[in-house]
């Protein structure tokens, strides 16, 4: 095998910083494409929620300038192995020393700045890359700085990139007024209509886009879906422009993280061969939240950003006639406050049957997975979704719409061959859901044998790394030239 560097960049990756899936996926990735024996490393920014612990091993191993337009900032370089991976970790005080990684009144300049920063980094370490693998919009400047540094710089020559879009509805647009002369690009050509200029916007996600070798997203339906204009974002006419170099490639989940056999956060560990633990982990929740604990009433559960793209109309407008049904609800996530709101008043509405937790807990999360037995996913988009990979892992039955992610890792139930790992339904529709919940509640309830034949059924999916680990894999030895590993 020709050995190939890979420097993966992220403005978060697990355990050091994580908001979302992105923290997820680049803290689990780069370990299952170094099993495969290449070589490949982190870069994030060194953000100040970096827990101390972790500062504590780091190393500064350089540290250069960077120049945007008119400032000259200084930037360090800290190393950190963690596991078999050796972290990255671009330091400015003014930029990164912030309460949030993103929400910031200068998140254009602060990511403009990490992206030049890494274009440099590796002139300044001992290790460069073959391919830069970049990550939505906050990374996507990375792909036209390497297009820009190659003139006049031939060490730049032999650098390919990938982008990979998570989500296509955050794409860091900027007014191109405040913008044009602090990114520091030397050929005007890059303001056109063909690269980061959007009428009289610059749009960082636009530049991944346009000026990646290869790109990537996060499952073989959202490839699609982003090519039409409902789920494009006003992209969709690039993306097709550019669909030569598309390819989607579904995420995956750490399967040493998210284990029910061994899963400190849980109370009753369990696995394919000892069921009856996970359904003691059902009280504990019930205890937990305050709800009426009963081993036969199926609780459906909701981890999620409240916000409507991920389907939360649908539920607003069938939750009276779910309560209908002898169900229990949880609901742990925070989001626009229309939303938190109307949870807050349900919970207070069905006392001892709805819970609703407007914060976030990975601990809770976790036991939540473990103990419900539905989890309602019917989100009007969902690129991949990570919620529905963890909870087939923990045998919780995904209820789901048809769409992105979702609609690549879940098979509906055939009550007939017994075939299935969740539930699903196509339509954005309101009661589509209804009735997709009372018929997955109707097989808990009237044929325990079914269920249970379902819960393994999920179990046994198959969604960590493994599989899409070496997609990436065939993606990078393509764009350097291998032909056989």
């Amino acid at each position: 095998m020709i050995p190939i560097n890979i420097l993966y960049v992220t403005s978060e990756a697990c355990p050091f910083a994580k908001t979302g899936g992105l923290g997820d996926v680049a803290g689990s990735l780069p370990p299952a494409i170094k099993k495969h024996g290449y070589d490949i490393r982190v870069v994030l920014p060194l953000h100040r929620h970096i827990k101390e612990r972790y500062m504590k091993g780091m190393e500064q191993i350089a540290q250069f300038n960077i120049h945007l337009g008119w400032r000259n900032q200084y930037a360090g370089v800290f190393q950190l192995k963690y596991g078999d991976i050796i972290f990255y970790f671009i330091d400015n005080e003014y930029y990164f020393n912030r309460d949030n990684i993103y929400g910031e009144f200068d998140d254009g300049e602060r990511y403009a700045y990490f992206s030049k920063a890494v274009a440099i980094l590796s002139k300044v370490i001992d290790f460069k890359p073959d391919i830069i693998h970049t990550n939505d919009w906050h990374t996507a400047l990375v792909n036209l700085y390497i297009k820009d540094l190659r003139i006049g710089d031939s060490y730049y020559n032999d650098i390919k990139t990938v982008f990979t879009i998570h989500n296509i509805k955050y794409q860091g647009v900027y007014d191109a007024w405040m913008l044009s002369d602090i990114l520091g690009l030397s050929p005007k050509r890059y303001f056109n209509d063909d690269g980061i200029k959007f009428y009289d916007k610059i749009n960082y996600m636009k530049a991944g886009i346009v000026y990646c070798d290869v790109l990537t997203t996060v499952s073989k339906t959202y490839a699609e879906e982003i090519k039409h204009q409902f789920f494009g974002e006003k992209l969709e006419g690039i993306i097709r422009k550019e669909e030569f170099k598309l390819t989607g490639i579904i995420n995956g989940i750490d399967y040493d993280i998210y284990n029910p056999q061994n899963d400190r956060y849980i109370e009753y560990n369990y696995n394919y061969g000892n069921l009856n633990n996970k359904f003691k982990n059902k009280g504990v929740i019930q205890k937990l939240y305050g709800l009426d604990v009963r081993d036969n009433v199926p609780i459906l559960a909701m981890i999620t950003r409240m916000s409507s793209i991920k389907g939360i109309d649908l539920l607003k407008h069938i939750l009276d006639e779910l309560m209908l049904e002898d169900v229990q609800l949880i609901v742990l996530g925070t989001g626009d406050k229309e939303y938190e709101d109307m949870f807050k008043y349900y919970e207070y509405y069905y006392p001892n049957r709805i819970a609703a937790r407007v914060y976030f807990s990975e601990r809770e999360a976790h036991k939540i997975y473990a103990g419900a037995d539905m989890l309602l996913m019917p989100s009007m988009m969902e690129p991949c979704g990570i919620s529905q990979l963890i909870a087939l892992r923990y045998g919780t039955i995904p209820v789901v719409r048809e769409t992105g992610g979702l609609k690549d890792t879940i098979t509906s139930y055939n009550k007939f061959t017994k075939e299935g790992n969740g539930f699903s339904f196509k339509n954005y529709n309101a009661h589509e859901l209804l009735f997709t919940i009372k018929n997955a509640v109707d097989i808990y309830r009237n044929n325990e044998k079914d269920w249970n034949g379902l819960i393994l059924n999920a179990m046994e999916s198959k969604n960590d790394w493994g599989a899409s680990s070496l997609e990436y894999i065939g993606l990078y030895n393509k764009l350097y030239g291998v032909k056989y590993v």
